[in-house]
């Protein structure tokens, strides 16, 4: 070895760093592989189904029929990169970074409802700056779960309570409902009902007494009937659970996106008609196929095998996060896990359910799968998250 500690023999450099690289210890060998294999896998299947959803589109694609499937690949290149620098960051780092994050993320929503928000495809939860779209409610996801976590898990892990008391979980509530309101005032329905399981999720991991579950049950309970009363609800979003309630209703209006989503899954059979070969998807009769209604391909494409790997991969994905959740020593690790857990699966249940007729529409992306950016970088955020916690958690002898 020389002076500054390369081999002579040329080939010392390579085998140290490899060797750190792959240590025990090391981050690459205490990430959770099987995980970020299934999210990744995911991510392929995604990009497939959306160049088979936008190829023939020429309304938005133009002349280049690989326009969506170029600009989905780069949103998932930018998740990756989210994900790689959450790790390196580390949930804890994170955790001192919470009011900054919080009050950014509120901001961001709050000019949602400026002259600066806009409305895509019939919400109003946009904002459009420089030709770029960004959906601050995805990323109010991350932060409630960040913002609640360090609260409830501020004092049990400093050793002086054993569960948080009830002012804590009250200002935990506190600082969730504000994001919620405003998201809820888009209005979003969808963010809102992934924000209302977050919070379950949360207070079921934290510890807390059972008496705020059940509050908050009821509460979520007689806050969606103000909202129906109140008529904060768009007409189409009120036309959308009417559709739901009654299948039949107007199936050429309000009810024809389920219709032709049910006819495209039915219709894939075991094996499906085969990738790019969906007569409702290249004939382009279910709406918005490449976002919300992306399970449509593959149920029309790869049929039930196919239908059921992207459910094996989503259920590989949550089986892991619950693995990190009860393994960590933290508690604010299993507050962040569980409240990761809580809103892929939900908002994976809503997205299959509302193309299968159980669920009402409510304009939420298929996790890890779906076009959209903003999606795209939340989850990764997520996974980095959940990673952060698995690498950080300390070695068994």
């Amino acid at each position: 070895m020389t002076g500054n500690g390369f081999s002579v023999s040329g080939y010392g450099p390579e085998r140290s760093t490899l060797s750190r690289l792959f240590a025990r210890d090391s981050i690459v060998r205490r990430m959770d592989w099987p995980m970020l294999l299934a999210a990744l896998a995911l991510s392929a299947i995604g990009c497939a189904l959306v160049y088979s959803a936008t190829r023939n589109r020429t309304e938005l694609v133009g002349d280049d029929p690989y326009a969506f499937l170029l600009k989905h690949v780069g949103n998932i290149g930018i998740g990756l990169a989210l994900m790689v620098g959450t790790v390196w960051l580390g949930h804890r780092t994170l955790r001192t970074a919470v009011p900054i994050l919080y009050g950014v993320s509120v901001f961001l929503v709050l000019l949602v409802l400026t002259p600066l928000g806009a409305t895509i495809n019939g919400a109003h939860a946009w904002l459009v700056v420089g030709g770029q779209s960004l959906q601050p409610s995805e990323f109010v996801k991350i932060t409630i779960i960040l913002g609640m976590a360090m609260l409830l898990a501020a004092r049990v892990d400093a050793g002086d309570k054993v569960h948080p008391d009830h002012r804590t979980v009250l200002q935990a509530l506190g600082l969730a409902t504000v994001p919620i309101l405003i998201v809820l005032l888009m209005p979003d329905l969808g963010s809102v009902m992934v924000m209302v399981m977050i919070l379950l999720g949360v207070l079921l991991a934290s510890g807390a007494s059972n008496r705020w579950i059940f509050g908050l049950v009821g509460t979520g309970a007689a806050g969606a009937i103000a909202v129906w009363q109140l008529g904060i609800l768009d007409d189409y979003q009120i036309a959308r659970f009417a559709a739901f309630a009654n299948p039949a209703l107007d199936p050429a209006g309000v009810g024809y996106n389920t219709n032709q989503a049910r006819i495209a899954i039915g219709s894939g059979g075991l094996s499906g008609s085969g990738l790019f070969h969906g007569s409702q998807t290249t004939g382009q009769f279910v709406p918005e196929q490449q976002t919300d209604f992306v399970f449509t391909v593959a149920g029309e494409e790869l049929g039930f095998v196919g239908a059921g790997a992207i459910l094996l991969l989503l259920g590989v994905i949550l089986w892991r996060a619950c693995r990190i959740a009860r393994e960590t020593t933290e508690l604010y690790g299993t507050i962040v896990a569980a409240g990761i857990i809580a809103w892929f699966a939900f908002q994976s249940f809503e997205n299959i359910g509302m193309t299968l007729g159980i669920m009402p529409v409510a304009g939420l992306p298929l996790p890890f799968v779906s076009y959209g950016g903003s999606s795209m970088f939340a989850v990764w955020v997520a996974v980095g998250l959940l990673q952060s916690i698995k690498v950080q958690r300390p070695m068994s002898a």
